[in-house]
C-alpha cells in the first residue's frame, strides 16, 4: 500500500499540475521582456544592442541528498535565455535515480534569473532558481512534493560558435518544507549546451 505525504504547504501539490504551463509561459515572458529597448533618439552602440539567444543542453549530476546522505546519481535538461546583457533566464529539470539505495530519488524544475559574465571563451555565470521537487521515500512507501530553492553557479566553456562545454555546475538545493523538516542538497554537474539561436 503506498502513502503520500503532502508538504506542510497545500498550493505547492496545487501547482504541480500547472508546472508545465507556468514554466512555457515565464520563458515567453522572459523572451518579450529581453526584446524590449529604450527608445532614445540616438543609434545604440553594436556591443549594446539587445536581442535574444537560447541554448539547450543535458549534464549529468552528481549529488548529496539530505535525506540520510543519500549519494545520488542522475541527468538534467536545461535551457538558458540570454540577451546581450550580463542578465538572463534558466530552467532545468533533473532527475537524480541513479545509485538509489532503497528507491529513494528526487526529481526537480525549477526555473530563475542566471546572472553572466565572459572572460574570452569561459563564461562564469551565477543563478537563483526556483521550484517543485518530487522526493520517492524508501521502498516507495511514500512520495511527496515540496518548493525547492536553488542557488548556484559555474562556468561554460564555448568550443564552437553552436557548442559549449558546461565544464562545472555547483547547486545548492534548499527544501524548507520537506515532511521530516527543511532538507538540504548540494551536488555537481557537467555536460554540453547547444546554441539554438
Amino acid at each position: 500500500m503506498t502513502s503520500t505525504f503532502h508538504s506542510g504547504s497545500v498550493w505547492v501539490g496545487k501547482l504541480r499540475p500547472l508546472w508545465g504551463r507556468m514554466a512555457v509561459s515565464t520563458v515567453l515572458v522572459a523572451a518579450c521582456l529581453a526584446l524590449v529597448r529604450p527608445a532614445a533618439a540616438q543609434v545604440v552602440p553594436d556591443g549594446d544592442k539587445g536581442g535574444i539567444s537560447l541554448t539547450a543542453g543535458g549534464t549529468a549530476s552528481g549529488y548529496e541528498v539530505g535525506y540520510g546522505q543519500q549519494k545520488l546519481l542522475g541527468v538534467a535538461a536545461i535551457v538558458d535565455g540570454e540577451s546581450r546583457r550580463p542578465l538572463g533566464f534558466e530552467a532545468e529539470a533533473r532527475w537524480l535515480m541513479y545509485h538509489e539505495t532503497n528507491g529513494v530519488h528526487a526529481t526537480t524544475w525549477s526555473a530563475g534569473p542566471r546572472y553572466r559574465f565572459d572572460r574570452g571563451k569561459l563564461q562564469f555565470y551565477g543563478k537563483g532558481l526556483i521550484g517543485v521537487g518530487d522526493f520517492t521515500f524508501p521502498y516507495n512507501y511514500a512520495h511527496g512534493s515540496y518548493l525547492v530553492i536553488s542557488p548556484g553557479g559555474g562556468v561554460d566553456y564555448r568550443y564552437t560558435r553552436k557548442i559549449s562545454f558546461r565544464l562545472a555546475d555547483f547547486e545548492y538545493q534548499y527544501w524548507p518544507q520537506f515532511t521530516f523538516g527543511a532538507m538540504n542538497s548540494y551536488g555537481l554537474s557537467a555536460g554540453i549546451r547547444y546554441h539554438i539561436f
